[in-house]
């Protein structure tokens, strides 16, 4: 039987992603936010995934954690691959045989 859960958004995802890298550094909300040049309050809204942040802030808050566009990513799509509801068998055998072809 699938899950009927959904699939986790990108910006909520992003947010634990950030603030677990913040967290992790040390650094309280407001020196990550100065660092950044957003406001203590932009980031929080971040972090709790309710802000869709431009790719410009997103740079500007992983420079302000010492860490890559690429690693912040990458840490995303891995918690996002993680969190997606499990494929049926039969799915996964139809797209291979699909790809076969």
């Amino acid at each position: 039987m699938a899950s009927t859960d959904p699939e986790p958004l990108w910006r909520h995802l992003l947010g634990d992603q950030l603030r677990g890298i913040r967290q992790d550094r040390g650094q309280t909300l407001t020196e990550t936010a100065k660092r950044a040049g957003v406001s203590p309050q932009y980031l929080s809204e971040m972090e709790r995934g309710l802000k869709e942040p431009s790719s410009e802030m997103i740079a500007a808050v992983a420079g302000a954690l010492d860490t890559s566009l690429v690693d912040l990513t990458m840490g995303v799509a891995e918690r996002a691959r993680e969190l997606a509801p499990a494929q049926p068998a039969q799915a996964s055998v139809r797209a291979s045989l699909a790809l076969a072809a």
